[in-house]
C-alpha cells in the first residue's frame, strides 16, 4: 500500500507542477512546428507537442498557409486541451485590404494606405465570427474596425480609383525603403555605442 501511496504523491507532485489554464498565441495556418516559440509554450504545459501541430494542421488545412490566426489552447489537469482557433486579426484583413505590408511608424501622423467602407463592412463580416465579438452588433464591429484602421495609417474613403490608389502605394513604397533605411542607421549608431 505503501508504494501506490508513494507514486500517487509523485504523480500528485508532476502534475501541480505543470501550467494549466489557457495559452494565447498566434499561429500560421498550416505551420504549428515543435520548434520555439511554440514547442516550449505547449512543453511547459505538458501538451504532446506532435499531437497537437497535427490536430492544428489538419484544422487549418483549407486556409491559405502562412495567415497568421489567433489561437486559444484551454488546457485540462490531464493534459488534454481543447483547441480554438479564431479568424485571422483584424490588422491582418486592413492591411491586405489596403495592400500594405506594415502600418505607419508615427500613428496619425502619416497615411499608410486607403480602404473603402465596403471594404470595412466586409471584414466586420468576417470578424464578428469570433467567439469574443459574437456578442457585439455589426455596427459596433465596424468601428472597432475603423479605429484599427486609423492606427495603422489607413484612410477610410468612400470610392477608391485604382489607379490614383497605384501611384499613391508606388510613392508610399519610397517613404518606406527611407523609414527602414532610418531605422537601419539608428541600430547600427547604437551597436557602435553600446559595442
Amino acid at each position: 500500500m505503501s508504494k501506490v501511496a508513494s507514486r500517487l504523491k509523485a504523480l500528485k507532485k508532476v502534475t501541480e507542477s505543470v501550467q494549466h489554464g489557457k495559452l494565447k498565441t498566434n499561429i500560421p495556418a498550416g505551420m504549428a512546428a515543435a520548434g520555439p516559440p511554440l514547442g516550449p509554450m505547449l512543453g511547459q504545459r505538458g501538451i504532446n507537442i506532435a499531437a497537437f501541430c497535427k490536430d492544428f494542421n489538419e484544422r487549418t488545412k483549407d486556409i491559405k498557409e502562412g495567415i497568421p490566426l489567433p489561437t486559444r489552447v484551454t488546457v485540462h489537469p490531464d493534459r488534454s486541451y481543447e483547441l480554438v482557433i479564431h479568424k485571422p486579426p483584424a490588422t491582418y484583413f486592413l492591411k491586405q485590404a489596403a495592400g500594405i505590408q506594415r502600418g505607419a511608424m508615427q500613428t496619425g501622423h502619416e497615411v499608410t494606405g486607403k480602404i473603402t467602407l465596403k471594404h470595412i463592412y466586409e471584414i466586420a463580416k468576417i470578424k464578428i465570427e469570433d467567439p469574443p465579438l459574437q456578442v457585439r452588433s455589426l455596427e459596433s464591429v465596424c468601428f472597432m474596425l475603423c479605429g484599427i484602421a486609423k492606427t495603422l495609417g489607413l484612410e477610410i474613403v468612400k470610392e477608391l480609383d485604382p489607379k490614383e490608389y497605384g501611384e499613391f502605394l508606388k510613392e508610399r513604397q519610397a517613404i518606406v525603403e527611407q523609414q527602414k533605411k532610418e531605422l537601419q542607421e539608428k541600430k547600427e549608431a547604437k551597436m557602435l555605442r553600446t559595442g
